[in-house]
């Protein structure tokens, strides 16, 4: 059976995982993040199966713009174009949900995960529905930039709690 705690362990190791081995940034987490005012990238995967939902990361643009130059081992993320880093949000979505899902067989066997999704504004993040639990991850990049990494999931055979 698949926990709250043990989501929330998998999302945090899943995205450390592919930080320090894509991105190349270390990742930790934090108890409080400092609000974001400026414009942010809110990657997303939806999921279905014994467990259904949503992985999303939210990054501030200047994170996001070291996150792309970072993946595509560029020393001035200045030359990046829109495009680099939506595709760049895009992956590390599709990286930490893939990591999840790898962490979670045998406790959970079914699970197909959407393409990603990214969309760029101010103040976005993940509305919870009724019946759901949210986990959330908040987390510094770098030392420098702050980023929330959420599961808002159900599970409709009763895999999750």
């Amino acid at each position: 059976m698949t926990t709250t705690l043990s989501l929330r362990d998998a999302l945090l190791s899943s995205a450390k995982e592919v930080f320090e081995s894509m991105v190349f940034l270390a990742l930790e987490e934090v108890e409080d993040l400092t609000p974001c005012d400026d414009a942010a990238f809110l990657g997303t995967v939806t999921f279905v199966g014994d467990v259904e939902g949503c992985l999303s990361v939210r990054f501030g643009q200047a994170c996001a713009r070291d996150i792309a130059a970072g993946m595509l081992c560029m020393e001035t993320p200045e030359e990046l174009c829109d495009e680099d880093i939506v595709d760049a949000i895009g992956e590390i979505a599709n990286m930490v949900m893939g990591a999840v899902k790898t962490q979670l067989q045998g406790q959970v066997d079914n699970i197909t995960i959407s393409i990603p999704s990214v969309i760029q504004g101010r103040e976005l993040r993940n509305v919870r529905g009724e019946n759901t639990v949210h986990v959330v991850v908040p987390a510094r990049i770098g030392a420098k930039h702050d980023a929330t990494f959420s599961l808002i999931y159900s599970s409709p055979s009763g895999a999750a709690e």
